[in-house]
């Protein structure tokens, strides 16, 4: 029997310390210090955090852009989370799960461990032939639903030298470049959290 999952979360209690919202927060730094001191985030089985609403799985939720234009996708049959499938999204990322050169965080080099933890979330969705820039530009949180209840984004923007993006995921549909306004076009069709990031976009 292959072995569970295990997916990085935080206890809700300590997003309700630093201050919980609904939509997108700015004050990136004042949240990260919080999630990513000594002790604060663990894994757990997945099929555990998936239901408990008083854990948050950490998500990176990383919006890429070339040109003005941003690159999305839609979510096919195998996409691991059914909620989500036949919506559109403008983010790749995932569940953070432990491997074996990868600690659990500390105060001190949470940084170079998450962004590495990111990269290789991206790297399993899309192949990038391009170079760019990750700037961390807002956490999302959304307890409308029953998917945004036991979910936090991390959400990063990645500037790209080119539009070389190519899918590895087979969940991964239509994918392309557009522009905000024809985002906004399609908004409707947008998963929530992406509709959510587009004033991002546009501003």
């Amino acid at each position: 029997m292959p072995q569970e999952e295990q997916v990085l979360v935080v206890e809700r209690q300590v997003v309700e310390e630093v201050g919980i919202f609904h939509g997108l927060a700015f004050d990136v730094d004042r949240y990260l210090e919080r999630l990513f001191a000594p002790g604060i985030l663990r894994f757990m089985p997945r099929s555990e955090a998936e239901t408990d609403p008083s854990f948050k799985q950490l998500i990176p939720y990383v919006i890429m852009s070339h040109r003005g234009k941003y690159l999305n996708y839609v979510r096919g049959k195998r996409a691991g989370e059914t909620r989500l499938v036949a919506k559109r999204s403008i983010g790749i990322g995932g569940h953070i799960n432990p491997v074996d050169d990868m600690p659990l965080f500390t105060a001190d080099s949470y940084e170079p461990m998450y962004l590495n933890a990111v990269a290789r979330e991206v790297a399993e969705e899309v192949c990038i032939e391009a170079g760019h820039t990750d700037k961390i530009v807002a956490l999302l949180n959304d307890d409308s639903n029953e998917v945004g209840s036991v979910h936090l984004g991390v959400v990063h923007h990645w500037s790209l030298d080119t539009d070389e993006v190519t899918r590895k995921e087979q969940m991964i549909t239509q994918m392309t470049f557009m522009t905000p306004a024809e985002l906004n076009d399609v908004k409707d069709s947008l998963e929530t959290w992406s509709q959510l990031c587009l004033p991002l976009l546009e501003g």
